[in-house]
């Protein structure tokens, strides 16, 4: 009997929703554990989603006559999506995970600007307000005081780039009609796993030691807790309004931000709060006034 029904209740689709943005908003904890133990970020990823995309490789062999008509578009969701998780991964470890999260939510700017550009979709002036709320967040993040430029360090280039790399994925994915669903989810997994492994041979230096207990906890991390994550990621999208699953979402913001400030000792000044609030304002009203329904990767790019 499977653990989820296959038709359920808006109740239960949300409640496995909130589930999963919960695990997402709490995964700073084991990556910033990792990177205590002295583990670079390119390693971690690629120890955990590139050890879930190596299975992943086959699920995609099996796919192939159906994916085959649009394999480029397949991989750009490999080179994309696995940027935006290696990115991110990696600014967490680095910053500060409230900082990381209010820059990497900026995605619905890219995510406007993208369906206008690429997909040519109607913007309601609603949505280019959103953008407009967005980008004054992402000023006073980074500090009214400075310009924009001169306040943007390395790790929150990674962390904009995650969520600009997001939009993308998803872009592309609406565009990917042909391609199944699964395989759009997994597609994210072998990008990171390559992009790890490619990054961790570039930054080179010396290794630390994995013993059998960091061994465990990182394959735990990947096939338990991010494996999970995408899982019940995937099944709350796809069973609740986009409008509901966007403002569900939201969820993950809010548990990263406050579990970081209430047990990982950052702090944010009034400014800083303020452009949070801005960006997650922003991503509201992009999550209540969605593009047109496409098929999409059902898939976060934490």
């Amino acid at each position: 009997m499977p653990l989820l029904p296959d038709h359920p209740t808006e109740r239960t689709a949300t409640g496995v929703l909130l589930f999963s943005a919960s695990l997402w908003g709490l995964s700073w904890m084991p990556l910033k554990a990792f990177f205590a133990q002295g583990l670079p970020g390119p390693v971690v990823s690629l120890l955990t989603y590139g050890c879930v995309g190596v299975l992943a490789l086959w699920l995609l062999w099996r796919d192939r006559a159906a994916w085959r008509v649009q394999w480029g578009l397949v991989l750009a969701l490999v080179a994309v999506g696995g940027w935006a998780n290696t990115s991110f991964v990696n600014a967490i470890m680095l910053g500060d995970v409230a900082r990381v999260m209010f820059l990497f939510y900026l995605s619905p700017v890219w995510s406007v600007l993208g369906g206008w550009l690429f997909l040519r979709e109607h913007i309601p002036p609603v949505r280019w307000a959103a953008v407009g709320v967005a980008v004054v967040g992402l000023w006073l993040v980074l500090g009214a005081d400075a310009s924009a430029a001169a306040g943007l360090g390395w790790t929150d280039a990674l962390a904009l780039s995650a969520g600009l790399a997001f939009a993308a994925n998803n872009i592309i994915a609406r565009a990917a009609h042909r391609v199944p669903l699964r395989t759009k989810t997994f597609a994210v997994f072998i990008g990171c796993g390559l992009l790890s492994a490619l990054a961790a041979a570039l930054t080179g230096g010396e290794r630390p030691a994995i013993g059998p207990g960091l061994w465990l906890a990182l394959l735990a991390y990947g096939f338990g807790w991010m494996l999970l994550a995408t899982v019940t990621w995937q099944y709350g999208v796809s069973h609740l309004p986009s409008s509901r699953a966007g403002m569900v979402l939201l969820a993950e913001l809010l548990v990263s931000v406050g579990t970081a400030v209430a047990f990982g000792g950052e702090q944010l000044s009034p400014m800083a709060w303020a452009g949070g609030a801005l960006i997650a304002v922003a991503a509201l009203g992009e999550a209540l006034f969605p593009p047109a329904p496409v098929a999409t990767t059902g898939v976060h790019t934490p």
